[in-house]
């Protein structure tokens, strides 16, 4: 099991925590079963009998019979947990080699797919376990399965609305529509993903706040972070100044922000001038894009601002200069006294 346990994780940084504590667990099952059992003869032998126990022997069988298989039965359960969880982080390590853009997609969807296989997992194999080791006490269980029948009829009829929770939830991820760790918009509530379960969405907003969606609620999601991301920038210059002037002092900028070895790698295609784009109250306004990796658009966005604002100061592209309106009325003669 130990070996098994090695080939499935195969990284020393977490090796400790998913090999060498499973082993020290077991040791302790087998050091305490072997203790119990040896227990009663042991005392046997020096003339010591248990007031608590009427018969040691009948203990003693039970405990090598039916205690045994409770003590298999939980270990089994325990290894089956650890070794899913040790293969849902190998596959999560797996996903997260490589380099390009689609490793962070990749990564991303991994550790979506690996929460909810660890959870989906340990609810299964405790349950089952469970209902085995109540099982070996001589404990029916047949009203417990048809209970859990009634309550899952109850459950089809009466909480239609968690079923379709959980129907949103396991489509919303099967079809990647978004992951944990992107930026995205939900019925208009902007913010980090930070968990994507069958049921819910967790997100949190750049106040903190966390702000949970059941996924049979979500109406409208816009993922900021699927695959790549544009900046968009709106650049007001004054009416009377030269918008070919303007366009290439941003593409200089552009240029040179994308020649930085520190934003370079964030920037994936030159900057898009779309040209004038409206007229507001005696300015032009001047569009753009840049293309860049997933949540990035925000660092290369105020670094090309600040940059697009220094070019246009050393070419004297004048800003728009604010506008005041001040209202002077003299007052009548009555209202002076």
């Amino acid at each position: 099991m130990q070996a098994a346990l090695r080939a499935i994780v195969q990284d020393a940084a977490i090796e400790q925590r998913f090999v060498d504590r499973p082993r020290r667990v077991v040791r302790l099952v087998v050091f305490l079963l072997t203790a119990a059992a040896l227990l009663g003869p042991a005392l046997g032998l020096v003339g010591v009998r248990l007031r608590t126990v009427r018969n040691p022997d009948v203990a003693i069988e039970w405990l090598l019979d039916a205690g045994l298989r409770i003590c298999l039965i939980a270990v089994a359960a325990y290894f089956v947990v650890r070794m899913g969880t040790a293969a849902a982080r190998r596959f999560e390590h797996e996903m997260s080699r490589g380099t390009g853009l689609d490793v962070l997609e990749r990564t991303k969807r991994a550790q979506t797919l690996s929460r909810l296989i660890q959870k989906t997992l340990s609810a299964v194999v405790v349950s089952i376990a469970a209902l085995m080791i109540l099982r070996e006490l001589r404990i029916d269980i047949t009203p417990v399965l048809t209970g859990a029948g009634i309550l899952g009829l109850a459950v089809g009829f009466g909480a239609q609305t968690l079923v379709r929770d959980i129907l949103s939830g396991f489509f919303l991820i099967l079809e990647d529509q978004v992951r944990v760790g992107d930026v995205a918009a939900i019925n208009g509530q902007g913010g980090l993903v930070e968990a994507i379960n069958l049921r819910t969405v967790v997100l949190r907003d750049e106040q903190g706040a966390v702000h949970v969606f059941p996924s049979g609620e979500i109406k409208t999601l816009a993922n900021l972070s699927k695959d790549f991301s544009f900046y968009v920038i709106n650049v007001a210059i004054a009416f009377d100044a030269d918008p070919d002037i303007a366009t290439r002092a941003m593409e200089e900028a552009a240029a040179s922000l994308q020649q930085e070895p520190l934003y370079q790698p964030h920037i994936l295609a030159p900057l898009e001038v779309y040209g004038v784009d409206a007229y507001d109250q005696g300015r032009l306004v001047l569009k753009a894009r840049i293309k860049t990796v997933p949540l990035k658009q925000w660092l290369v966005g105020r670094e090309l601002r600040k940059r697009v604002a220094r070019r246009f100061t050393e070419l004297g592209i004048h800003w728009p200069a604010g506008e005041t309106t001040i209202t002077l009325r003299t007052p009548p003669p009555d209202e002076r006294l």
